[in-house]
């Protein structure tokens, strides 16, 4: 009888939450995009990612926030700190090619921009061995982006040199990039996410925003919890 007890009480207890990893793009030896108005990518990448780490956490999942500190600089380390998540998502914001850049000078310096792009983007790799989850988390994030009155930015699929990157869902604007590091030699899931195209003086300034970044966090997290579909350990299950 007390087998059966323990049992019971075992079947009792909730599933283990499904486990997201955080990636902070960038760190600050290597910054990434400069903003038109001279601020750091990395800066913003880690004020979004703690904010959809906090709005994950609100929905019960347990979260894993990687390179916070700036100092991860071994692109290799992200994905290795990621192992044993459902779902992996690298943290990004956007720049242009180096043709569409203008100059304009802000508070005394001179600066380079671009108003002619906004946007955001997703990207999967197809080397990675669960793309097609990662595919899917990264359509539903799209839409619920898109749902949110978020528009994908389109551009990276044009036919020019650096760019030329196939849609995987262009309503949901998700691209394909095969050799994408961060994606590929994940060993779970994995997506990158640019948020908004931060040379864009007034895309700039929304993501600079502490409710906009609430909003996207809001709907990177409906994206989650569309896509993951949980078995009684947690994890993902293939549709």
């Amino acid at each position: 009888m007390r087998r059966v007890a323990l049992l019971l009480c075992a079947l009792a207890q909730p599933a283990a939450a499904a486990s997201i990893a955080i990636d902070v793009g960038h760190y600050f030896g290597e910054p990434g995009v400069i903003s038109a108005r001279g601020r750091p990518e990395f800066e913003f990448n880690l004020d979004l990612a703690r904010e959809i780490e906090a709005a994950l956490q609100a929905r019960r999942y347990a979260t894993r926030l990687i390179g916070a500190d700036g100092n991860m600089k071994d692109l290799w380390r992200r994905p290795r700190a990621a192992n044993g998540a459902d779902l992996f998502i690298s943290v990004h914001h956007d720049s242009v090619r180096e043709r569409y850049l203008s100059t304009w000078t802000h508070d005394g310096a001179e600066r380079r921009y671009s108003d002619r792009f906004a946007g955001f983007s997703l990207f999967v790799s197809r080397a990675n061995p669960d793309w097609k989850k990662g595919m899917r988390c990264a359509s539903a994030i799209g839409a619920a982006l898109r749902n949110a009155g978020f528009k994908p930015s389109l551009y990276h699929a044009d036919p020019v040199s650096g760019e030329n990157r196939p849609f995987a869902d262009k309503d949901n604007g998700v691209h394909y990039f095969d050799n994408l590091a961060i994606a590929r030699h994940a060993k779970i899931p994995a997506l990158l996410f640019e948020a908004g195209v931060v040379v864009n003086r007034e895309e700039e300034t929304r993501m600079s925003d502490k409710n906009v970044q609430q909003r996207i966090a809001a709907s990177v997290a409906d994206g989650v919890e569309a896509c993951l579909k949980k078995d009684e350990g947690g994890r993902m299950k293939d549709e």
